[in-house]
């Protein structure tokens, strides 16, 4: 029993850290962009001084989770994260806003992001890895999507039923409610963590320094490689938060219909956690992940060209939720890779850190360059050239996919 406690916390902590920071944008991107009066360019600049934050604390961080108990680590961080959410429902101004993203970097990462994966690990064994990865991406999918179907409905009471018709006043109270709402959800993670999660110290590190091992993993190149497949599949990720904006400007949805079938999309990433957890255990967690940029790269190069006046709305929804569900596949089990790495579990948190570093890299770059590529076309060639944009990245993803198989199998070589 206490096992499905203790991966139950995980995931509900797990997703619910990042909601305030990125499930307002992702799920009611348009509401927040006329609330707080921002461009698509401003929006993803935000994420870049988030993502700056977010790169200082993933080295520390890793080597916290280490040294420290992760009931300690994870309560702290979404206890300061939830703080942050109440001075968000204020709707404070751009430098205030920065300043704001910029301290969720710091509270979603250095105190949390280690510590969640070091634990999870622990929890899934020798021989589970992919199914434990995958189960702790399924259930914050299915926890990302009943808070966005409760944002969505909370939005839908503050709009008239033609939510173009929506007064600026409406926006604002819809937009603050699911603030709060997203805010007390943190709260009620925190305690959840504190009670579920045994208060546990990792051994192998506690006599050492904070740092040591950090050189080691430097030295691996499958770390590196790991961190190149994040890259590609974190691009994907972030993706996904333009697409209740590629809804209303290309397919024309209003708003709430937009954030609709973003929440809807929401409930892909269980499946696809847990049928790519499946198979990576069964067959092999590298070759799932090198099959899924393919699809992926598929589906985005067609999206590229496909319109409402070119092809059926059915087409292009069905090729939405294809990318959708192959970035929530590689998202379940690119962490996964810590076994195919041979990552001594002494040193889970510091390669963590180390690959987090690298491979979340987009958190500072994707929202600058997508934000400027959907403003310098606005309307549909804007999305269009975004997805072009997104099909090369997820061939680079393949390639990265390949390099670890090489690595691997020259590896496998030398010691036979």
């Amino acid at each position: 029993m206490q096992r499905v406690l203790t991966i139950l916390a995980l995931v509900v902590a797990g997703e619910v850290v990042f909601v305030l920071p990125f499930h307002v944008a992702r799920f009611v991107r348009p509401t927040m962009l006329d609330v707080f009066g921002y461009t698509n360019t401003q929006l993803g600049d935000l994420f870049a001084v988030y993502g700056i934050a977010a790169a200082v604390a993933y080295f520390p961080g890793g080597a916290l989770a280490d040294r420290y108990s992760a009931r300690a680590l994870l309560a702290a961080s979404l206890g300061t994260t939830a703080a942050g959410g109440l001075y968000m429902a204020t709707i404070p101004g751009p430098v205030q806003m920065a300043l704001l993203y910029g301290y969720w970097g710091v509270t979603t990462i250095f105190l949390f992001w280690g510590a969640l994966i070091r634990a999870t690990r622990e929890w899934g064994g020798e021989a589970t890895q992919g199914m434990a990865f995958g189960v702790l991406d399924a259930g914050r999918g299915l926890t990302a999507a009943v808070l966005s179907l409760a944002a969505v409905n909370l939005l839908a009471l503050y709009l008239p039923e033609a939510a173009e018709t929506g007064t600026a006043i409406q926006r604002r109270g819809g937009l603050q409610s699911i603030i709060i709402l997203y805010t007390a959800a943190t709260l009620a993670a925190a305690a959840l963590v504190w009670f579920l999660i045994p208060s546990a110290h990792p051994r192998a590190m506690s006599d050492r320094s904070v740092f040591t091992g950090i050189a080691e993993v430097l030295r691996m190149p499958r770390i590196w490689a790991q961190a190149g497949v994040i890259i590609g599949a974190y691009c994907g990720y972030k993706a996904v938060d333009n697409y209740s904006l590629y809804a209303v400007e290309v397919l024309g949805m209003d708003e709430v219909e937009g954030a609709r079938l973003s929440s809807y999309g929401a409930y892909v990433r269980p499946v696809a956690a847990l049928v790519a957890g499946f198979i990576a255990d069964r067959l092999d967690a590298t070759r799932s992940i090198g099959v899924s940029f393919l699809v992926l790269a598929a589906a985005y190069f067609q999206l590229s060209w496909l319109t409402p006046a070119n092809a059926g709305m059915g087409v292009i929804i069905a090729n939405l939720f294809i990318t959708l569900f192959a970035v929530f596949a590689l998202r379940g089990i690119y962490f996964a890779l810590l076994a195919d790495t041979h990552t001594p579990r002494r040193l889970t948190g510091t390669a963590v850190g180390v690959i987090s570093f690298v491979g979340f890299t987009p958190e500072i770059f994707f929202g600058p360059i997508a934000g400027r590529i959907l403003d310098a076309s606005p309307g549909v060639a804007g999305h269009l050239n975004l997805f072009r944009t997104l099909g090369v990245v997820a061939l680079m993803g393949a390639a990265m996919a390949a390099w670890l198989l090489w690595l691997r199998r020259n590896d496998d070589q030398q010691l036979t």
